[in-house]
């Protein structure tokens, strides 16, 4: 067993997208290659329904899928085909664009003003941008909660874990995504495959991802005992964790406890050609999908 060190730690980036929707990019936009099969992941979370209300209005998506994981509030959804429906509390929903497809979402926060939720794009490999989009929507209680005997809770949002398996399937880039809270001052260390890149984003909490063969015990934000963690090490809200090779990922909770998405992919490793939410792997594929844009052909008939 080898445990993954942290190779970079990051602070999600205050921007807007949408009609003006005030959110945190923890990633995108830069290096596709930096944590492919991801592409990009939003952290929209607001309590204040002015900066987060006008959402986001009809745009197109084409080559890519994107993955919704509400926690607070909702999401109402429509598209060019037909299909609408809301995202609630713990929902989650798996939009495979591929040759195309036209939507919004527009959140609502609940009865507190509070809006909360996660979107990750995932790439397409070249075999399947031009296929059929299709949705997965499924609701919050559909999604398996493990609650291990010294307090671990890990929702499978996505693949197989400690023996459940969630409930979304079919995805290109085979991934996991887990959502986990990790008591007080408790060291865990999660299995993953040696051949995934993987990724961990803090949004409660704070801890360490480092020193891991360090024996275990209280870890304090404000007062570190002796040399076990240094301050420098702890990863709070808002903080992504990318991590290098190895089959397991070691966490030491601080003194509020963490909670984290840990998420995990094979990269496609392809080239990347990028606008906005349409990707695909030349030049030439941009421009037709630009080209398909302009003379209302972007929407493909179903095959």
């Amino acid at each position: 067993m080898s445990i993954r060190p942290v190779k970079e730690t990051s602070q999600a980036m205050p921007t807007m997208e949408g009609a003006g929707v005030h959110l945190h990019r923890a990633f995108g936009f830069t290096d596709p290659t930096m944590l492919d099969p991801f592409l990009m992941m939003d952290d929209f979370r607001n309590d204040n329904p002015a900066h987060y209300e006008r959402g986001f209005p009809w745009h197109p998506h084409r080559g890519i899928e994107t993955i919704t994981y509400v926690l607070k509030g909702e999401v109402a959804h429509g598209d060019s085909l037909g299909n609408t429906g809301i995202l609630k509390d713990g929902a989650v929903q798996w939009m495979t664009a591929g040759s195309g497809i036209l939507h919004q979402e527009m959140p609502k926060g609940n009865a507190q003003g509070q809006m909360h939720g996660f979107q990750l794009w995932a790439n397409l490999p070249a075999s399947l941008k031009m296929t059929t989009p299709r949705y997965q929507d499924v609701d919050g209680g559909e999604i398996p909660e493990i609650i291990d005997d010294d307090g671990t809770k890990v929702r499978v949002v996505i693949g197989e874990f400690w023996g459940k398996r969630g409930p979304v399937d079919g995805i290109a880039a085979d991934p996991q995504f887990l959502d986990i809270s990790v008591p007080a001052g408790l060291r865990k260390t999660f299995k993953i495959d040696t051949y995934r890149r993987a990724f961990a984003y803090v949004f409660e909490g704070a801890g360490s991802f480092r020193d891991a063969s360090k024996p275990s015990g209280i870890l304090l934000e404000k007062e570190v005992q002796g040399e076990e963690v240094n301050i420098r090490d702890l990863s709070g809200d808002r903080t992504l964790i990318q991590f290098g090779t190895g089959d397991e990922v070691t966490v030491q909770a601080g003194e509020q406890g963490i909670r984290f998405l840990l998420i995990s992919g094979a990269p496609i490793e392809e080239p990347v050609a990028w606008h906005g939410p349409i990707v695909m792997n030349t030049q030439e594929e941009l421009r037709q999908a630009m080209a398909d844009l302009r003379n209302d052909t972007f929407i493909k008939p179903a095959h």
